[in-house]
């Protein structure tokens, strides 16, 4: 059985700084790609930041320069660092792996991120 549970989430000031954490079972984690996606109330789940099993890494654009992506495989985990937290970047934070077919595809239950002005 695959499991994903998010770690790390809370509230933060303006400018501040979190860290994500997502630890793994149940897969071959390093044959997974892993992301990040977030949904903020009343909006759709949108992609933040992705990492392949190479680690080549992807952004939204909202993120690019603030938030840091990264994977250990000998953890079976990912981790999301955000820093210079803005209160747009309040969400609901999930992780979600993503095998080679379309059927390999999981998400967490998330957990919430709340930047406060």
């Amino acid at each position: 059985q695959v499991h994903l549970v998010e770690s790390g989430g809370g509230l933060v000031q303006a400018g501040g700084s979190l860290r994500l954490s997502c630890a793994a079972s149940g897969i071959s984690f390093s044959s997974y790609a892993m992301g990040w996606y977030r949904q903020a109330p009343g909006k759709q789940r949108e992609l933040v930041a992705t990492i392949s099993g190479i680690t080549y890494t992807n952004y939204a654009d909202s993120v690019k320069g603030r938030f840091t992506i990264s994977r250990d495989n000998a953890k079976n985990t990912v981790y999301l660092q955000m820093n210079s937290l803005k209160p747009e970047d309040t969400a609901v934070y999930y992780c979600n792996a993503a095998g080679w077919r379309p059927g390999l595809n999981y998400w967490g239950q998330g957990t919430q991120v709340t930047v406060s002005s």
